[in-house]
């Protein structure tokens, strides 16, 4: 939510703008889960998922990612696999380990004593496939639990993740993984190398798939894309949770930020895919190339919705 900005209205724009995205050519359209972070208005992806795949029809739309660590597997299964009969064939559930908030927060989700931490993220989503599919192991102390409305299929199930530890998981449990380069740009072509490496086959998945999801800001000329992207790259320096403030202007967004902070700000932009169309397709073509990827994800942040809209047309016109 850009500083000005109501709930209602960011939650409108991100409807248009996936109803823009389908018109463009866009594959997918993934929503994310954060608390306590007031700029912010995705706390239930599963909920903003049913609102933008009623008002597209073809494009597929997920959550990137359900935070499991804070769920029953069983009630992300269910919810998803009535997501899946309301808009068969569309719906993508992603999944991911972090907390996406802060502590106190993290323990106010969990609200229970003994709650399993994300020690057991591998174990959890092998459950929660289990449910999805009808394929829990007759052993399994739930085995006679049935995840409903059933149907002929299910959910894609994704692993997201920043780490080798999420490559693992994916790689072992046979499931596509998504590497957000956008949080951590660091060794991610090694990551994704060990998933490969590692990848055995399952029945949902024979082969490894992966996506590497980037941040992108794509405008006129370099100079207004680094202009706007500022927004995102101060708004980003502060932790989730109630320390990170609102999605400020250009204009104020490096406004009494220390030289410490203003040396991250600039490493954040350099992780950062930005400048003009040609600049920025080429870019996530060489980062494609370099993680061996099937999909490049492309998250736009800036204060100005409709600089947000022009970066993704851009970007859908330079792409080849």
């Amino acid at each position: 939510m850009p500083e000005g900005t109501s709930p209602a209205e960011a939650l409108a724009d991100c409807v248009a703008l996936a109803v823009a995205a389908e018109q463009l050519g866009y594959r997918r359209y993934w929503v994310a889960e954060h608390h306590n972070t007031l700029s912010l208005a995705s706390a239930s992806p599963e909920i903003v998922v049913a609102a933008v795949a009623a008002r597209t029809t073809s494009i597929r739309v997920g959550s990137g990612g359900v935070l499991l660590p804070h769920y029953s597997p069983l009630k992300v299964a269910e919810s998803f696999r009535l997501l899946d009969a309301l808009f068969p064939g569309r719906v993508d559930l992603g999944v991911g380990r972090t907390a996406g908030t802060d502590p106190v927060t993290e323990a106010a989700l969990q609200y229970r004593p003994g709650a399993l931490g994300d020690e057991h993220f591998a174990q959890k989503v092998e459950d929660l496939v289990g449910f999805v599919d009808g394929s829990l192991d007759p052993s399994h102390p739930y085995a006679e639990v049935r995840a409903v409305p059933r149907g002929p299929a299910g959910p894609d199930v994704w692993i997201l993740g920043s780490s080798s530890q999420g490559a693992a998981c994916a790689a072992y449990l046979g499931l596509p993984f998504a590497f957000a380069h956008f949080i951590s740009a660091q060794f991610g072509p090694q990551v994704m190398h060990g998933y490969r490496r590692g990848f055995a086959p399952s029945a949902r998945l024979t082969e490894p798939r992966s996506i590497v999801a980037v941040a992108a800001l794509c405008a006129d000329t370099e100079a207004e894309a680094r202009r706007l992207a500022t927004s995102a790259a101060a708004w980003g320096l502060r932790p989730e949770g109630g320390e990170r403030g609102p999605l400020l202007p250009p204009g104020q967004a490096t406004a009494g930020l220390t030289a410490a902070e203003q040396a991250r700000l600039a490493q954040r932009r350099a992780e950062m895919v930005v400048g003009a169309p040609e600049q920025v397709s080429a870019a996530l073509s060489d980062l494609a190339r370099a993680f061996a990827v099937d999909e490049v994800m492309v998250l736009t942040v800036c204060h100005d919705p409709l600089a947000r809209l022009r970066s993704y047309q851009l970007l859908a016109e330079a792409l080849p």
